[in-house]
C-alpha cells in the first residue's frame, strides 16, 4: 500500500516555473516507478512524465519535453516535477501515481494515485 500526496501547485505567469512534489508513505516506495499525469477541465487525464524505480530512466510527453524534469529521492520517498517555461495550456490538476508496470505512459498501469494539485498558468 502506498499513499501519495502532491504539493507545490499554484498560480504562475506564462514563462514562469513551478516545482511539484509528491510525498509517498510506505517502505516499498523504491519498488515503484512513478508518474505524473494531468487533467484539464473537460479533457481526459494525460501522461506528463515518469521515472523508473532507480531514477535512471525518465519518460516525457512531447508537449513537455525540454521544459519539465522528473526526479526522485528514494531516501526521502519523494518524486518531483520541475516545470519551467510554463504555458497557459499547462493549466491542469497534476497527479502523481505509482506503478509496478513498465508501460509508464498509460494511466491504467498505475495502481496508486494522489489527490492532485492545481497548476494555473496565466497568459
Amino acid at each position: 500500500q502506498v499513499q501519495l500526496a502532491e504539493s507545490g501547485g499554484g498560480l504562475v505567469q506564462a514563462g514562469g516555473s513551478l516545482r511539484l512534489s509528491c510525498a509517498a508513505s510506505g517502505r516499498t516506495f523504491s519498488s515503484y516507478a512513478m508518474g505524473w499525469f494531468r487533467q484539464a477541465p473537460g479533457k481526459e487525464r494525460e501522461f506528463v512524465a515518469a521515472i523508473n524505480w532507480t531514477g535512471f530512466l525518465t519518460y516525457y510527453a512531447d508537449s513537455v519535453k525540454g521544459r519539465f524534469t522528473v526526479s526522485r529521492d528514494n531516501s526521502k520517498n519523494t518524486v518531483s516535477l520541475q516545470m519551467t517555461s510554463l504555458k497557459p495550456e499547462d493549466t491542469a490538476v497534476y497527479y502523481c501515481a505509482a506503478s509496478v508496470s513498465r508501460q509508464l505512459t498509460y494511466s491504467s498501469s498505475y495502481t496508486y494515485w494522489g489527490q492532485g494539485t492545481q497548476v494555473t498558468v496565466s497568459s
